[in-house]
């Protein structure tokens, strides 16, 4: 009986492996659920990681195979079996996308626009987009690690020596001690300098044009005195010369005279109120508009000079996509506690908007109206607008972000060199909306390491990144900003 139940129990444990066996290569073939769908083909440069047998998506989900993948007419022929339920139109588009830096690729497809004509058993899927290769992205990665490495090197031979590191410290201790006897200065002499300062602007606002005549007829009598002591005689000074200086002193004398007339009339229509001085010293409300201009001015170049102009330059590598996206960014930054920020982004998703077109035909295989809903992508820049807010360690972000409407919130700490960023934006172009958060530190003056996650509320789309940014203060740029074309 014991016998019995152990080839039993073989027996039964036999079936059940088979059972599981078949259903997992079941499971595993993925070509077993698209044998009763219909084949079309596609003409690609390079179908280098295109295995035959592999799946073919449409946004992320698994619509077909690929049957097979040869040679024709110096191309390669990709053909695919797609599901009978997944319908193809004229303008469906294919694309080779990388899922991993192994040189593993994926083929998706695009449905196309619906109303247009449906692709059938051996149709042509025309649209192809071509995807960097591997050797691209690893040779791009290797030029941005050889100029980091500089970077580092420069920074290690000339900071991170004993020597920098003194060099360093002296000069900080020399700025201070500088600083301090100049403040000391100052404040002990504080009173002096303000009212030397206004003799002075006093002296050369009301008496510059009259100090200038003066000075110049001052400069002729020493020059006439210089040449007379230069040249005496035997007795001593020449009569003849004397009179000439002497008739030169009464021509300066009468100069001077003319110039202090000019001054009593001068002053004499200032207080009249007549000419353009005149009538600034005496009419309040032209008084009044010529202030009201001064202030603006003023306020108009006190804001140019505490507008701070910093410029962003950044680059993240996805690892899922295995592209890069590039940032240009400018914060303009009037007070310490706002800024506006204004981006240029290159997305390698491209830019995704909606056209609805009413179409009449007269064409008898169509409607003779119908309305096309398209979803047009195209590989055009993203901008971003955004008003930032300081609130402590906080800041808040509102506006537009890569060409939709978005907020984002960043936290900063250790006296701003940590950054912990997030973004919420792309409400429309899907169903969720786009969530990205990262993590940057300064670990190099200017230059920050960012890494992070974008698109985290949707598992098809959801992607890694690691980045650099060169974060710095152009100076030179808001001098630039006044003479800026505006609409």
């Amino acid at each position: 009986m014991r016998t019995i139940s152990t080839a039993a129990k073989v027996g039964f444990f036999a079936i059940v492996t088979t059972a599981a066996g078949a259903m997992i290569y079941r499971f595993v073939d993925k070509s077993s659920g698209s044998r009763d769908g219909y084949v079309v083909y596609a003409l690609l440069k390079d179908a280098m990681g295109v295995a035959k047998n592999s799946q073919v998506r449409m946004a992320g989900i698994p619509v077909g195979t690929i049957e097979s993948v040869r040679l024709d007419n110096g191309r390669a022929r990709v053909d695919i079996r797609v599901n009978r339920d997944v319908a193809l139109y004229d303008d469906a588009s294919l694309s080779k996308v990388m899922s991993s830096l192994l040189g593993e690729y994926v083929v998706t497809l695009a449905p196309g626009t619906q109303g247009k004509r449906e692709l059938r058993d051996g149709d042509e899927v025309h649209v192809v987009v071509d995807a960097p290769t591997t050797d691209q992205i690893l040779k791009d990665v290797s030029d941005i690690a050889k100029d980091v490495q500089k970077v580092s090197r420069s920074l290690a031979e000339t900071v991170g020596t004993n020597q920098g590191r003194d060099d360093i410290k002296a000069i900080l201790t020399n700025l201070a001690q500088v600083t301090e006897s100049l403040n000391q200065t100052v404040r002990e002499n504080r009173e002096s300098i303000r009212t030397t300062l206004a003799n002075i602007e006093n002296i050369t606002t009301h008496s510059q044009p009259e100090l200038v005549k003066i000075l110049e007829n001052v400069r002729v009598l020493t020059s006439d005195v210089r040449d007379m002591l230069a040249k005496p005689d035997a007795e001593g000074q020449n009569p003849g010369d004397i009179r000439e200086i002497v008739g030169r002193v009464n021509n300066a004398s009468k100069s001077l005279e003319s110039a202090l007339q000019n001054i009593d009339s001068v002053a004499g229509r200032l207080e009249r109120g007549e000419g353009t001085l005149g009538k600034l010293t005496k009419d309040e409300h032209l008084i009044n508009e010529v202030e009201g201009v001064a202030e603006t001015v003023g306020d108009f170049v006190g804001g140019l000079n505490r507008l701070q102009t910093h410029v962003g330059l950044r680059s993240d590598y996805l690892f899922l996509t295995g592209s890069v996206k590039s940032y240009v960014e400018l914060r303009l930054q009037p007070r310490e506690d706002k800024y506006y920020l204004v981006e240029i982004v290159n997305d390698p998703r491209g830019l995704t908007r909606f056209e609805q077109v009413d179409v009449r035909t007269t064409n008898p295989n169509d409607p003779p109206a119908y309305r096309e809903v398209r979803t047009v992508t195209t590989n055009s820049f993203r901008f971003s607008l955004q008003f930032a807010q300081n609130f402590g360690p906080f800041t808040g972000r509102f506006g537009i972000k890569e060409s939709t409407g978005g907020t984002g919130l960043d936290l900063h700490l250790f006296q701003n060199r940590f950054e912990l960023r997030q973004d919420l934006f792309g409400f429309g172009e899907v169903v969720l909306p786009r969530w990205r958060v990262s993590l940057g530190y300064e670990f190099v003056n200017r230059l920050w390491l960012m890494a992070g996650v974008d698109d985290m509320l949707s598992p098809d789309r959801r992607d890694y990144f690691v980045g650099m940014q060169l974060l710095f203060n152009d100076e030179d740029l808001k001098s630039v900003l006044p003479f800026a074309p505006s609409p």
